[in-house]
Formats: C-alpha cells, sequence, structure tokens
C-alpha cells in the first residue's frame, strides 16, 4: 500500500479593508456622544412653572397662588402650586429640573440637605420670616416662668440654633461668643442665670407635648395646626433674616430666562404688602415679611 500525498492548500484570512474598520469605530463615537449628550441635555422650562410648597404649611400654598394670581403674569409666566411631603425628594425634583424651585425651607436647613444628598441647589432669594415663638400652657408671660423651668427646644441642628438665638436676644440666655448663634447647640450656653432645664425634641411634636413642659419653642403654623391656641403663645420675637424661607432652584438653572423671572416675581414689593396686611388665618401671623436684622 502507498502513501499518497494529499495536497492542501493555507488560505490567509481576509482583512477587513482599513476604513471599514474607521467607520465602524467612527460611528460607535457618535452613538456614545449622542448618548452622553442626552445625559447632558438642559431643561427646558416653559411659560408654566412648578413651585414646591411643604403641604403642613398650607400658608405657604397661598403664597405660592397669590404670587401666581396677582404678581407672575406681569413677569410672563404662570405658576402651579405643588405640595409633596418628603422635602428630599422635592429638593432632588428641583435640581433636576422637574420642579423650578421651592419654598419651604431656610438656607441652613437647605446646607444639610444639600451635605446629606449632594443635591445641586441654589437660594436665590429670601420670601417670608416663619412666625417662630415660645409657648406655654401654664405661663402667660416669660416673666412669670420659675427657676428650673422645663423648655423643649427642637433637637435638628438648624432649628435649635435659631430656638437658642430666640432666647439669647430675649435675655434668658448667654451663649458662647465664640460660636456662630445660628449653629449653637445646648452645650454652648454659657449663662443659665435661672437654671432652665432643656429638654431635645422632635420639632413636629412640640404642640402633643406642650403641657408636659413649661415652655415649647417652635413655629406658630405647627402649634395651629396642632389645634394650640395662639394665645398660649408668650412671646413671638422678630425672627433672625438668616433663618428666612428661600426661593431655592436648581444650581444650573439660576441663569435660565424663565428661573429670572420667578425670581423677579417673587421679589416684586406687592407680595410684602400682602404678607403685611392678610386677613387670611393660615397667613397672617404665621408667615411674616422678611426682617431687618
Amino acid at each position: 500500500m502507498s502513501n499518497t500525498d494529499t495536497p492542501f492548500q493555507i488560505k490567509q484570512r481576509r482583512r477587513w479593508p482599513w476604513f471599514i474598520t474607521l467607520i465602524v469605530l467612527l460611528a460607535l463615537l457618535a452613538a456614545l456622544t449622542w448618548r452622553w449628550q442626552r445625559s447632558q441635555q438642559q431643561v427646558v422650562f416653559g411659560s408654566t412653572l412648578q413651585v414646591h410648597f411643604e403641604p403642613a404649611m398650607a400658608g405657604e400654598e397661598r403664597i405660592i397662588q397669590y404670587v401666581a394670581q396677582h404678581i407672575a403674569p406681569d413677569y410672563g409666566i404662570h405658576l402651579n402650586a405643588v405640595g409633596l411631603q418628603d422635602g428630599s425628594q422635592a429638593d432632588r425634583a428641583v435640581a433636576e429640573g422637574k420642579f423650578a424651585a421651592t419654598i419651604y425651607q431656610h438656607q441652613w436647613w437647605l446646607k444639610q440637605v444639600v451635605e446629606a444628598n449632594g443635591f445641586d441647589l441654589k437660594p436665590v432669594l429670601p420670601v417670608f420670616q416663619w412666625g417662630f415663638g415660645l409657648y406655654s400652657l401654664k405661663y402667660k408671660s416669660i416673666k412669670d416662668l420659675p427657676d428650673g423651668a422645663v423648655i423643649a427646644v427642637p433637637n435638628d441642628g438648624a432649628n435649635q440654633g435659631q430656638a437658642l438665638w430666640l432666647l439669647q436676644r430675649i435675655g434668658l440666655i448667654g451663649l458662647n461668643a465664640q460660636i456662630e448663634a445660628r449653629v449653637a447647640k445646648l452645650r454652648d450656653i454659657n449663662r443659665n442665670p435661672h437654671h432652665y432645664q432643656f429638654k431635645e425634641l422632635d420639632l413636629l411634636s412640640m404642640p402633643r407635648i406642650l403641657n408636659s413642659v413649661d415652655v415649647a419653642i417652635g413655629y406658630v403654623s405647627q402649634f395651629d395646626a396642632g389645634k394650640v391656641p395662639r394665645s398660649a403663645g408668650i412671646v413671638f420675637p422678630p425672627a433672625p433674616q438668616t433663618f428666612a424661607s428661600q426661593l431655592v432652584v436648581g444650581g444650573k438653572f439660576v441663569n435660565d430666562p424663565q428661573i429670572i423671572k420667578l425670581r423677579q416675581a417673587f421679589a416684586d414689593p406687592r407680595l410684602k404688602h400682602y404678607l403685611e396686611t392678610t386677613d387670611d388665618p393660615l397667613v397672617k401671623g404665621v408667615l411674616t415679611p422678611v426682617s431687618d436684622k
């Protein structure tokens, strides 16, 4: 039996022409660029803008409605008031441009929100002050408070600072001068001549616990909501301007033409006049003009 050589041929694999490879790469690059541009696309605001308010603060909705009816049309915009209970969700919606703005927070609460969540938000205008004061069911005046009286203060950093600042402003305590008053904590009290005792409690619980302490400090709107009569308020010093409500917008939308119009509408002097003269029980004494100090 003889070996027969079987002839075979090695064929070289055909290569893609270089220009086809280039076309494929360019197409891929174009697709990636398009997707990046879509992700970076700026929100375009129309003439109707959504402005958020805290649903528990009904007066905030009334303010937006007043601006919507009496002021915004003069600036070429229309406003819708949107209530959303979750403040973090609302702030996220503002940062992303789903809402044009929110008015439910002062700049120090906003600072806490931004630091915790990394939202791109910017306060652009003080709008109003929340009525904030001392309430008691036992005493009619701060002069009547006995030594050792129990005073309930908010347990969150931003509002505790405001409460202690208020107590210092009316001469009940002294605070460490090395500490900025707005960030003061109970440990920063360096003068307490009447030996007051302080209880840190959730701000929303103040109306419920009022009968178990001598004094509670909080917002008028929350005591109103808790059916605590205004007559139980023993002092309402003007709130420091630094705790004014802010018109807050997304940082990347600050220079948007519609957002500029929104800011102009809320800065219109007619809003201040409304806050000074309204008889609406949801606003009068609850939300006041921005203080001068």
